[in-house]
């Protein structure tokens, strides 16, 4: 361990007085927490990881387009005169998801849908099961609550930029951030 830090002390030197030498070149310089050099060399943690960066890669584009699509139909239904044309305008774009997104959507894993649940919070600020309550009623969100449960899901779930440290390294590294 003494190695490794001595290492990339001396490898962090070298690179700066290099990168002091040549006005014109610069490096960029990552420092990773030990724990988590140590992490990358079991291969069982570098499986479970690469793992996660496939389901966040499936799944991020869904939740930007959520995300998109929940401030297009705020504006949309404020503009609108009454509230029989919203549940109308409601009841349009509701057809429009699903018959878009539906097959996608249902081929998606219970690990990617609980992903797709945490980053919808992190992209609308809201979690999915009060986004289901505003737009489809009480009813309709518990019974797909119950559901989520059901398969080992929560709506109800929310991004902790903390906690999920992995995910948001993983956007970061996407360029989405």
């Amino acid at each position: 361990m003494k190695k490794i830090l001595l290492l990339s002390l001396l490898f962090k030197i070298t690179l700066c007085s290099v990168a002091q030498n040549t006005p014109s070149d610069t490096i960029k310089n990552y420092t990773l927490p030990e724990f988590i050099v140590r992490a990358k060399a079991d291969p069982e943690y570098e499986k479970k990881y690469q793992k996660l960066v496939y389901n966040v890669k499936k799944v991020l584009p869904y939740a930007k387009l959520a995300s998109f699509r929940f401030q297009m139909l705020e504006q949309n239904l404020q503009l609108l005169p009454s509230e029989k044309a919203r549940k109308e305008y409601l009841k349009r774009s509701e057809n429009s998801i699903k018959e878009q997104f539906m097959d996608d959507l249902m081929n998606l894993t219970v690990s990617q849908g609980k992903i797709l649940i945490r980053l919808i919070y992190r992209e609308t600020g809201s979690n999915a099961y009060d986004l289901l309550k505003t737009y489809r009623g009480q009813l309709t969100a518990m019974y797909w609550q119950t559901f989520a449960k059901f398969i080992g899901g929560n709506l109800k779930d929310e991004y902790d930029p903390v906690e999920d440290w992995q995910i948001e390294q993983i956007i970061k590294q996407m360029g989405f951030e």
